[in-house]
């Protein structure tokens, strides 16, 4: 092996040889297991929560595959409609160049150029974090046959009456000129204005003021509200209202929606642009009249004079005319929110249009009851009440959407509008006998990207096809996501998966956190903050970094603080961290349900830790260079040590494995990490070099056993590791990814083994601390007296004297003590047992206890600080969470470290 591990050199040339040896496609075994990969977008390249998301999923892979079943992880990418075509404009504007200029044939051209590279790119990314998805099973989502699949679905849903086409209010992106779901839209507060304008009534010298946030939509007015119990306006109900500037005749009708006490308690109803007022005019059967074209530009049923405005900027012009007219009453400030749609960031418009619509509450009902009864379960379970929560009042969902890049609906139109329902023109002229002579043309709008994505976890295995894989891996086991679209497509698959295969798509939904910057802020563009998980693999120059963060934007202040920023916090820019360490650091995080705080000073640890198991593996095999295991030893006559550790592995077998199974991927880290770390390499391994009866078998063993625990978690070292094992003839298994999870050995039931080691390390530690403390060095050789009237541990530590003197580098240990001895020495206590360790000869006592205090002042000073902000109000209700936690955290560590100082004074003292 080479001295120092370097992840650059073996992680591409163990990942190539993963994958020509096809260890990542399914074997057959009676026992299958299955996880379908939440198909990135291709938008772009992947990010730290992809990175996190994948990492998760193959943990689960590999643990699995080596518990020796047939594992299938199929992946793929996603075409997101909007999102990808909107990706694609904006790079074809910065070079002038328009879809409505080359078209709808020649854009779909460039996205399928552009899925090529940026599908590619993911696929690469994905392999480099050490993915074991069956690439040879990889699919896209308009993939021919997923695309059939759609189709038929689409059908079927049409036949049965579920897929309908209406005129509906929608949420309309007047950028993208499309219309898109609530859960594409994003509502922000922010300070608006209420205006309060004055409507002529006909018949009586007398006005009406309704209060209003969007003065400029009153061209759509057909009528307006008020509260049947409001007294105020009593003698106005059911007189008709003049609308400004166009004098349309209005009813004034009565409602109990209206809110008394919201403006001058009379509201204007617009039902074709305010989703409250669609409904209220559903209710009394009011007009809807459209005042908007679909680019946002107010069309000819407004006043003559503001026709071809935009909406939102013709807001002011109206007003202005408005109070010419004398009709404002007065405007005064108030809290709006405005819905933003997340793609275009344009502000949303409801909008009247005909939109192709899905009914949802039949569909929804079996999905319910499937969470309800526990087939399928959230982890955590507290998901389960917002997924039921959306479910119980779903609406119908508008499937349509007014782009190009997409699932074109497989609707076709005759010249008099008649509907046929049909995957291609030739099924449809069959299936309605239709003539030559007869023109049809195809429905021009796409579908809603997550219908296709709905289906996701039964076309990728053949769907509508009877398949093998769709018979041995549905339903899959596990759906590893985030909380962020539990809506948009979990639930869906839900519906879709029980509709269409009559089972459930998979069995347990693990939903996982976000990835944050070391602040708990949300990776950004804007933010300067994002991190590609690739750069923390390969690293990355500093220059190369910073113009990695400010390319596209277009603000120059914003990019100079991010260069800045990224100059203060990286100098050097990114070192290579290895694969390995970025996967240890995202299972470490990995805590159910909460958020990452992803902070560069945890790879760094965890490289460290990659490092600690290479170096310690180096010294298994020099120390059993000439060794012929034997894998069949039954380990009958071992000394106690090597007993120890077989049953503190066992132990950790046991807990990995529930670990795993309750999706604890933190526990199973810090178990690894904890074990390795303290209880292998600080105490095994050290033990081992002294101890002249120790097993060379058992070091080989240990070291077999903890290179399959840690194989799922950090796969490219332990693989590199597992390959000098092989070469050594240690193992059959030429590859350390085929090989099967340890079985516990169970052999070793003896508590008294546990009872000496722990007596053993409790001494040496107490030991070591005190040199420590009393800046003594820790290798220098001191006398110690040990006092005791318990005969069993006596024994115990006499059997043991040559280990605990050479792990506490102790010259020698003395059981003769008097009144003397005592005086010169500092007395520490366990349990019934004293260790008297002399230190005059070491140490100036009254130097010494100065020091301390110093110390004990300086601790105490930093315990007031942190105080300080935890008894601050404000510092609480603004501070996020997890600094909350780190001064929590702080204040218990100070705490801690200050009583330990105060009782070492103490005994310097007696």
């Amino acid at each position: 092996m080479d001295k120092q591990y370097n992840p650059k050199k073996i992680e591409k040339k163990i990942y190539e040889s993963w994958m020509n040896k096809d260890c990542f496609k399914a074997k057959d075994s009676k026992s299958t297991y299955s996880i379908v990969l939440p198909p990135p977008n291709v938008t772009g390249t992947l990010h730290m929560g992809h990175a996190f998301q994948h990492t998760i999923i193959d943990i689960l892979i590999r643990f699995n595959r080596m518990l020796g079943k047939s594992v299938l992880w199929q992946p793929g990418t996603d075409h997101a409609g909007i999102a990808t075509q909107l990706v694609v404009e904006n790079n074809l504007q910065k070079k002038g160049i328009t879809k409505d200029k080359i078209g709808r044939d020649k854009l779909i051209d460039e996205i399928w150029k552009w899925k090529d590279k940026s599908g590619d790119t993911i696929i690469k990314q994905t392999k480099r974090i050490g993915s074991s998805a069956d690439w040879n099973r990889n699919r896209f989502t308009m993939d021919e046959g997923l695309s059939e699949a759609v189709s038929q679905v689409f059908i079927k849903l049409y036949d049965e009456k579920i897929i309908y086409k209406g005129k509906r209010l929608v949420n309309w992106d007047i950028k993208l000129k499309t219309a898109i779901s609530d859960l594409e839209v994003s509502n922000i507060e922010k300070p608006g204005l209420l205006y309060f304008i004055d409507y002529d009534i006909e018949g009586i010298n007398q006005k009406i003021t309704v209060a209003t946030t969007r003065p400029e939509t009153l061209f759509g007015d057909t009528a307006i509200c008020i509260h049947p119990d409001d007294s105020r306006y009593k003698n106005l109900a059911n007189k008709t209202a003049l609308v400004p500037f166009i004098n349309r005749k209005i009813p004034i009708i009565q409602d109990e929606s209206v809110d008394k006490e919201f403006g001058t308690g009379c509201v204007k109803i617009t039902p074709a642009h305010d989703f409250n007022d669609y409904k209220t005019g559903l209710n009394h059967n009011l007009q809807s009249i459209n005042i908007m074209n679909e680019d946002g530009t107010l069309n000819e049923n407004v006043y003559k004079s503001f026709v071809g405005l935009n909406i939102h900027k013709s807001r002011e012009i109206i007003v202005d005319e408005l109070k010419k007219q004398n009709r404002i009453n007065k405007i005064k400030d108030y809290q709006i929110t405005l819905p933003i749609a997340e793609r275009s960031g344009v502000i949303i418009e409801p909008f009247l249009t005909d939109q192709w619509f899905m009914k949802m509450k039949g569909l929804a009902k079996p999905a319910i009851d499937v969470v309800n009864d526990s087939t399928v379960k959230f982890v955590p379970k507290n998901w389960e009440k917002i997924y039921l929560n959306w479910l119980n009042k779903i609406d119908d969902w508008c499937i349509s959407r007014q782009i190009w890049w997409g699932h074109r609906i497989p609707i076709w139109y005759d010249s008099k509008k008649n509907i046929y329902v049909g995957t291609n023109e030739n099924e449809v002229r069959k299936k309605y006998n239709l003539n030559a002579k007869i023109n049809i043309t195809q429905e021009t709008d796409v579908l809603d990207t997550w219908f296709s994505s709905a289906l996701w976890p039964f076309t990728t295995l053949g769907w509508p096809e009877k398949s093998k894989e769709l018979d041995l891996y549905y339903p899959t086991n596990v759906l590893v996501t985030g909380f962020d679209i539990i809506f948009f497509w979990v639930a869906r698959m839900v519906m879709m998966g029980l509709k269409f295969m009559k089972k459930i798509p998979f069995k347990t939904i693990y939903i996982h956190g976000l990835v944050r910057d070391s602040e708990g802020r949300k990776m950004s563009k804007s933010l300067g903050n994002i991190i590609d998980p690739i750069d923390i693999i390969d690293g990355i120059n500093l220059d190369d970094l910073t113009n990695k963060r400010i390319d596209s934007l277009i603000n120059e202040k914003q990019k100079q603080d991010i260069i800045k920023k990224t100059r203060d916090e990286f100098p050097s820019g990114i070192p290579s961290y290895g694969a390995d360490a970025l996967r240890f650091c995202f299972c470490a995080l990995a805590s159910t349900g909460r958020d990452i705080n992803f902070d560069l000073k945890r790879i760094e640890g965890y490289r460290n830790f990659c490092n600690k198991l290479w170096n310690a593996s180096r010294y298994v095999f020099m120390t059993t260079e000439n060794l012929v295991y034997n894998p069949k030893d039954n380990f009958e006559s071992l000394n106690i040590f090597d007993k120890w550790i077989i049953i503190s592995l066992d132990t950790l077998i046991t807990d990995y494995k529930k670990h795993c199974s309750n999706y604890r991927f933190d526990l199973m880290a810090s178990s690894l990490y904890s074990f390795i770390w303290n209880e292998y390499c600080d105490w095994y391994l050290e033990i081992s070099k002294s101890d002249k009866d120790h097993s060379p078998q058992v070091l080989i063993y240990t070291l077999k056993i903890i290179l399959k625990l840690c194989h799922p978690i950090i796969p490219y070292i332990t693989e590199e590791i597992w390959s000098d094992i092989y070469t050594r003839k240690y193992t059959d298994d030429e590859l350390l990814i085929n090989s099967k999870f340890p079985p516990q050995q169970k052999i070793f039931k003896d508590e008294k083994v546990l009872k000496t080691i722990d007596l053993v390390k409790d001494i040496v530690n107490i030991i070591r601390k005190t040199k420590s403390d009393l800046n003594i060095h820790p290798k220098k050789e001191l006398d110690i007296y040990l006092i005791t009237n318990n005969d069993d541990k006596k024994n115990i530590l006499l059997q043991n004297l040559s280990i605990i003197s050479n792990l506490s580098k102790i010259n020698k240990i003395i059981w003769d003590v008097n009144d003397k001895i005592i005086k010169d020495c500092i007395t520490q206590s366990l349990n019934d047992i004293k260790i008297l360790i002399p230190i005059k000869k070491f140490i100036d006592i009254k130097e010494e206890k100065n020091r301390l205090n110093k110390i004990i002042s300086q601790l105490s000073s930093n315990l007031d600080k942190v105080n300080s902000k935890l008894n601050n109000k404000e510092f609480i209700e603004k501070a996020p969470s997890n600094i909350i936690q780190i001064n929590l955290q702080k204040k218990e560590d100070l705490l801690k470290d200050i009583e330990s100082k105060k009782d070492l004074l103490k005994n310097l003292s007696n």
